[in-house]
């Protein structure tokens, strides 16, 4: 019986070590620093330095979602045509290009995404999906392919300062193509996407009274505040769409439940889109307060809109961001979501058809106070093709008020970018960096605008409602809705949305007519950056003006 039980487990060991085996045999074996290197880094800086201790080896057979990225063709054309683009003296501003126009003169050839995709299957993974702009080939596989493919080892390290384990690739890939790849996402899951630190403190109210629930802060609040108009004339979003970015689905009843209880009819579509095949329900443990928040908000700004579009995926941003891009039919998109990618340029060619296409992507700028030069969970907010958004403390004339005054909420995201984000044109001209406010001439500064963001708003969330919430997760959808009462009124008149806001914003910040267009705040601070007369690190240029800064940026 010993000798039989002896010979049946060595023959059982066997069998797996030739399965393991196996996968490595049925691809091409090269030698490690082979290949075509990629034109974005990859490796997380505590694996290269060894500050994350190595545990062992991810398993071979272990499957992995990758996003491989080609890169923009004519990137220089298109940098010059952006120029044009958000230049009123051009002739081509706001003519912005469809999807097809710019995967016409911008992505990459088919030939060289049908070769990435025949590379693909030459290494034993599986395509799951193709992109319109043929940006992005979405593919699967077992480690041991991915290895062998991209000459890399895949590890599992103990993550320096969080609970838990993560896997990398122990080197900077490379792969056996006759041009180079742009970026591959999905081969480590050393920073995960996180709410922007949403902050609860009950029984708190700020300074002013809300006309929600408790005296909470509601949405509509908001919209009185920095709209304040109403009437059947007013602006209501009618005819545009928010997008959001999500990592985890949401729960429909909250939303519901929300506008019921503030009283309040709901006629905006919410419509889930899951890009990678990640579930769009969230029940039992799953935590839908962000996603929840962020329906609530962007449609209580922008009451009569189409519909607000859920993008979800728990695995990966970038094909969250290229499905916004490859539908473009949200021109508003809003995002409270951080984290710190290995290359913070990596977005960029997606988001560079963002304003191709007139297309506007808000950022969370985070809840945790001045950036430092470690800050992690910072991105997107410190790119510089979206536009950052900080937090205030809001006084309304009453509950359901008109705008009253405003303060710096003092856990405001702001700062200059831990990320070494260049500073871009529009913050480099005269008058926008000043010694009072601090910021770099070098990087790039956040935020560019703020919205209330104080412990004061009531939600609905997870099967409950509550108020005393707060974060800059409330400021980002804010501003998508009040762009969607923007854009109504520019198609209304031009029949074309206003795009990226950024240049626009900075011109105004400058001119004569800030004050029209924005409030600015001028005290509180966020620890390291005060609120100043003009742009700061806590608040940018502050909270948008009721009507008129929709009629600067949609005359």
């Amino acid at each position: 019986m010993m000798k039989r039980f002896r010979t049946d487990s060595l023959t059982a060991a066997l069998r797996g070590l030739l399965a393991v085996m196996i996968l490595y045999c049925f691809v091409p074996v090269f030698a490690y620093g082979q290949g075509r290197p990629i034109l974005t880094r990859h490796m997380r800086e505590v694996v290269a330095n060894k500050e994350a201790m190595l545990v062992g080896r991810l398993p071979a057979t272990q499957s992995l979602q990758l996003n491989i990225a080609l890169p923009l063709r004519n990137e220089a054309k298109l940098d010059e045509l952006l120029g044009e683009i958000y230049d009123p003296q051009s002739p081509s501003y706001h003519r912005f290009l469809s999807v097809e126009e710019f995967t016409q003169q911008f992505g990459p050839s088919q030939e060289d995404y049908d070769a990435v995709i025949s590379f693909a299957a030459a290494n034993g993974l599986t395509v799951t999906g193709t992109a319109p702009n043929r940006l992005i080939v979405d593919v699967t596989g077992p480690v041991a392919y991915l290895e062998q493919a991209f000459h890399i080892t895949m590890n599992v390290y103990q993550h320096p300062t969080e609970d838990r384990t993560f896997y990398a690739s122990d080197r900077e890939p490379t792969t056996d193509l006759p041009f180079p790849l742009w970026h591959i996402t999905g081969l480590d899951n050393f920073s995960i996407p996180r709410p922007a630190n949403l902050v609860r403190v009950p029984n708190a109210k700020g300074g002013t009274t809300g006309s929600g629930p408790g005296g909470y802060f509601i949405g509509s609040d908001m919209r009185t505040a920095y709209y304040g108009l109403t009437g059947v004339t007013s602006l209501t979003g009618s005819g545009q769409s928010v997008g959001l970015v999500e990592f985890a689905g949401y729960n429909i009843n909250d939303v519901e439940k929300y506008f019921t209880n503030v009283k309040q009819s709901l006629s905006v579509k919410v419509v889930g889109v899951s890009t990678d095949g990640s579930s769009l329900s969230c029940t039992g443990r799953c935590d839908d307060t962000e996603q929840a928040l962020d329906i609530e908000e962007a449609i209580s700004m922008a009451p009569g809109m189409s519909q607000v579009l859920v993008y979800v995926s728990d695995t990966s941003d970038v094909s969250i961001f290229n499905r916004m891009a490859t539908d473009n039919i949200a021109k508003s998109l809003s995002c409270s979501w951080g984290w710190s990618p290995a290359d913070p340029k990596s977005d960029d060619p997606i988001f560079k058809e963002f304003a191709a296409q007139g297309q506007n992507l808000f950022a969370a700028s985070g809840d945790s106070g001045a950036y430092r030069n470690n800050s992690r969970y910072v991105y997107p907010a410190d790119d510089a093709y979206v536009t950052s958004v900080g937090g205030t403390d809001l006084t309304t004339n009453g509950a359901g008020g008109a705008w009253k005054s405003e303060t710096a909420w003092s856990y405001s995201g702001g700062g200059i970018s831990p990320d070494g984000i260049p500073i871009p044109s529009y913050q480099k001209t005269a008058g926008v960096i000043t010694t009072a406010n601090k910021g770099s001439t070098v990087y790039r500064n956040s935020p560019d605008v703020a919205a209330e963001a104080n412990t004061d708003n009531y939600i609905c969330y997870d099967g409950t409602c509550a108020g005393g919430w707060g974060g800059t997760s409330f400021a980002a959808p804010r501003w998508a809705g009040y762009l969607a009462l923007v854009n109504q009124q520019s198609v209304s008149v031009t029949n074309l949305t206003v795009g990226f806001i950024n240049p626009a914003i900075y011109s105004i910040g400058l001119g004569t007519s800030y004050g029209n267009n924005f409030h600015d705040i001028t005290s509180g601070s966020n620890g390291t950056y005060s609120a100043v007369k003009g742009y700061d690190l806590v608040t940018g240029w502050g909270s948008p003006n009721g009507a008129g800064l929709i009629n600067s940026l949609a005359p």
